[in-house]
Parts: structure tokens; C-alpha cells; sequence
């Protein structure tokens, strides 16, 4: 059974407007950080490496890494495909590629179209996570417009469906499945994963996680280094709890 309960009618207003919590993220400038790297695998950067933890998270970089970034993000959240345009970049390049950090991306559900992106993404495996993650947050603005102007009676019609159709249905009319399929995930994949009670129900268990793990928690994005909660959710929040973690 699906624990996943559907406010369709409420959602179009959830994705019109910044409903994320956390403060935006912001483009500034970078200091220069002193890191000994660990080497990557062979003929690999650890940019290349990702793997899914028992967490439901998919991990980027060094899995023993001395400093483990979590990064706790929802697909319609404007201020985390903010965090993604000003900052990922940076602690990819900067961090992780250095082998000493690691970045674990844990997704945060916060509505049904939240939920159906968040499937889209993790369909692919760790291969795609990442690619597929990305471009759905620089691409948001699109997909959240299409779903946000979607008319009320059609909104009823999908809160008539059964759940895991409602999922497929919200997927097509937002373009994903297309979108997704022009990035190498075809759509028999997509519909079937949209479909899997399995996958639905653990992204709605990652939500519990979470808040249960960090009762603090406040909204997306959120980001824990070693344990702890940084306080704010800006690159220029997150770089000096990086170098502070990493000796520095």
C-alpha cells in the first residue's frame, strides 16, 4: 500500500511560489582551500563515483571520505535549484573531486509533483542520478509552470486516479517523461518506476528519516557536514563548515 496521500488541489499553489523554507542561495565568491587528495579510482574522478546508501541517498565521491556532506533538497524547491546553479559546481570541483569530501543527496518530498521528479531522477540508477537531478532543477521553472496552470477540473480528474497513476499522469503532463527520455531514461523505464509502490514509499520514509534525525530540521535545502546541521543554506553558509571540518 501507498503511504503517499495526495493534496492534488493544494499542490498547484505549493509549486507557484517559494514554499521551500530555507533562505536562498546565493553567488559569492570562493576562497582558495588547501586539500591533500586522495587518489580516485583508476581512470575515474570521485565526481565519477556515486553509489546509493542505505539512507536512500545517492553519494558522489570518496565513500571514506573524512568529511560526508548530506544534502537534503526537494525537486520543486526554488532556493535548492538556486544552491544547484551557485554553488554544486563549487563543492563538486573544489571538495569532492579532492576525495576528502563526500556529497550524499537525500531527497525531501514535499508534494506529489515533488515526488513524481524525485521518481524521474532516481529511475536511471546512480549513473544518471546526478545528470538527471540537475537537469530537472535548472529546468523547474518549466516543468513547475506547466503543473502549477493546470486547470482545477483536471486536477480532480488526477485525484481520481489510483496513486500510482496519479504519479504517471502528473510525469506526462509536466513533460518529464519526454524530457527524461531525451537524456538517455526511456519512457517504458520512467512509467515503470512512476508505478513502483516500493520506491514511492521509501522516498515518503526519507521524509520521516529526516525530521526524525534532525528534529531541528527546517526546510529545504538542508545541509548536514559530519553530523551536523549548518546553519543556513548558501554556499557562503556552507564552504566554512567544509574547511573547518577539513582542518582548515
Amino acid at each position: 500500500m501507498i503511504k503517499f496521500r495526495i493534496l492534488l488541489a493544494a499542490t498547484a499553489v505549493l509549486v507557484s511560489v517559494p514554499a521551500c523554507d530555507n533562505q536562498s542561495a546565493d553567488k559569492s565568491g570562493t576562497a582558495e582551500v588547501n586539500v591533500t587528495p586522495v587518489a580516485p579510482p583508476a581512470g575515474k574522478q570521485w565526481s565519477d563515483v556515486v553509489t546509493q546508501t542505505a539512507q536512500g541517498g545517492y553519494l558522489m565521491g570518496n565513500p571514506g571520505a573524512a568529511v560526508k556532506v548530506v544534502e537534503f533538497a526537494s525537486m520543486t524547491c526554488p532556493h535548492c535549484a538556486e544552491f544547484d546553479e551557485n554553488g554544486m559546481q563549487a563543492l563538486i570541483d573544489k571538495y569532492v573531486k579532492t576525495g576528502q569530501v563526500s556529497l550524499e543527496f537525500r531527497n525531501f518530498v514535499r508534494d506529489p509533483f515533488d515526488l513524481s521528479a524525485s521518481v524521474i531522477a532516481r529511475c536511471g540508477g546512480p549513473e544518471r542520478f546526478y545528470p538527471l537531478t540537475r537537469g530537472l532543477l535548472a529546468d523547474q521553472k518549466n516543468w513547475t509552470q506547466r503543473l502549477s496552470t493546470l486547470p482545477q477540473e483536471q486536477l480532480q480528474a488526477l485525484q481520481a486516479l489510483p496513486p500510482t497513476r496519479q504519479f504517471l499522469e502528473i510525469a506526462r503532463l509536466a513533460g518529464m517523461q519526454q524530457w527524461a527520455a531525451q537524456r538517455g531514461l526511456p519512457s517504458a523505464r520512467s512509467s515503470q518506476c512512476l508505478q513502483d509502490e516500493n520506491e514511492i514509499n521509501r522516498l515518503v520514509q526519507m521524509n520521516s528519516d529526516a525530521t526524525t534525525e534532525h528534529p531541528e530540521f527546517k526546510g529545504t535545502p538542508t545541509f548536514v557536514v559530519n553530523g551536523d546541521l549548518v546553519d543556513g543554506a548558501t554556499w557562503k553558509a556552507l564552504e566554512p563548515e567544509l574547511r573547518k571540518a577539513l582542518g582548515g
